[in-house]
């Protein structure tokens, strides 16, 4: 196996919706940055993992997230020809849970094919170095920053930097060095994503496909999680969306190649089900699979133990943190084998993630972004959607390159500088 050596300032694993954005920032800002990729693309849960329809960049009429994940989206809605939402006037949506409330935004649905090539495009002009099908396996201290040990196909990567971002959406960096993580046994189930076509709703008979449906349930040709919607909605419910982002997975788990593996395979039995069902429903003799994604994407694995844990209350209430670095605003949606539970916020509370989120208890020149940072379950079940994700990875970009260029730890930058720089690049920041 060939061995290879590098330096760089800012070392970022982990390619996905937070780490694409963190490695943007820190390379506009000037510093040499890596990005290590374990997949094929940039993106991760928008790409790879089917959920490419982002929400919320704004809270009700007002713009809370913008930076450079809204200007990946925007790039590639505008090169697709596909018109933004009315953010002017948002969507009140008779949700089960809460029937009274409106959502605060619009999703933004984008061609999430086209975002992997736009995001790739941006990290190249940024001058990112990309490291594709490479995973961390081990990380140590040195004097000045980390050795991070990086394998691939061939390749065994030993690389120097200075600041290391961990944006595996697992905390695995984290884990490697031996800061506190914490796992739930009770995690929220996963998702596998995929398209159903060869029907055409309008002409199905849905009351008597509910009943089928039922029916299918019982007799076990069906298994509860098949369809997520089985205590709040029909089944037509999931024939209208064609079956997407319809299916629970529980127990799914990707902090293990053997764990994802198991949830693939779960994924792919559970499609099979449906798919064999649907096909029993007249007017639906004809259903087929348009596209799946690959793997079963994880809502929920490790959070780190940071300086800060985000609470529950901390939500809930709209906290302006001391050290906020990014507005965030979703429903609180914690999934579970029963169906779940949402609460919307009231109008007008919009929380904040604070920088000290986002470094591991104790540590130096380490900082997370994306759905493992330090947060209760509750806050976390909101705090993991992807606006959010990408701004975190916008402060912790931003924070890594001025500790290289000040001298000083990343949790340790000034603020104003951090702000200031956040800003330069279009990115929204609250004021403590």
């Amino acid at each position: 196996m060939h061995t290879i050596t590098e330096n760089t300032d800012v070392l970022v694993i982990g390619g996905g919706t937070a780490g694409t954005v963190a490695a943007i920032q820190a390379a506009r800002a000037g510093v040499r940055t890596t990005l290590i990729e374990a997949e094929g693309q940039l993106g991760g849960t928008m790409t790879t993992g089917g959920v490419s329809c982002p929400g919320y960049f704004f809270a009700w009429e007002r713009q809370i997230i913008a930076g450079i994940g809204w200007e990946l989206v925007k790039t590639t809605k505008d090169l697709d020809g596909d018109p933004m939402p009315d953010f002017a006037h948002p969507p009140m949506v008779n949700d089960g849970f809460t029937p009274e409330t409106g959502r605060p935004s619009h999703y933004v649905p984008f061609n999430r094919h086209l975002y992997a090539v736009i995001a790739e495009e941006a990290a190249l002009q940024a001058g990112v170095l990309l490291h594709y099908h490479e995973i961390a396996v081990e990380a140590k201290a040195r004097e000045t920053g980390w050795i991070v040990t990086c394998i691939g196909k061939g390749i065994k990567r030993e690389i120097r930097t200075r600041e290391l971002i961990d944006c595996t959406g697992d905390a695995e960096v984290v884990g490697m060095l031996g800061f506190a993580r914490e796992k739930s046994e009770n995690r929220q189930p996963g998702t596998l994503q995929f398209w159903l076509t060869g029907y055409e709703t309008s002409q199905l008979d849905l009351p008597a496909i509910e009943a089928r449906y039922q029916q299918a349930l019982q007799g076990g040709m069906l298994q509860p999680g098949d369809y997520a919607g089985v205590n709040d909605k029909q089944f037509s419910t999931f024939l209208h969306a064609h079956g997407r982002n319809a299916q629970h997975i529980f127990h799914a788990d990707s902090t293990t190649s053997a764990t994802q593996t198991a949830a693939n395979i779960a994924g792919r039995a559970s499609l099979l089900r449906l798919l064999r069902f649907t096909r029993t429903l007249p007017g639906c003799e004809q259903t087929s699979i348009s596209w799946m994604c690959a793997d079963t994407a994880i809502r929920e694995s490790y959070r780190i133990l940071g300086e800060t844990c985000i609470t529950l209350d901390d939500y809930r209430s709209g906290r302006v943190f001391t050290d906020a670095v990014c507005w965030t605003l979703f429903f609180i949606d914690m999934h579970t084998e029963s169906g779940g539970h949402k609460e919307f916020l009231p109008r007008g509370v919009v929380p904040t993630v604070p920088l000290s989120a986002l470094v591991p208890r104790g540590s130096q020149r380490l900082l997370v972004a994306g759905r493992c940072l330090s947060s209760d379950r509750m806050a976390n079940s909101a705090l993991r959607v992807q606006p959010s994700c990408m701004a975190m990875g916008q402060a912790a970009g931003a924070a890594a390159a001025l500790g290289v260029q000040l001298g000083t730890a990343s949790r340790d930058v000034p603020l104003p500088a951090l702000r200031a720089l956040l800003r330069e690049h279009q990115a929204l920041v609250p004021e403590s």
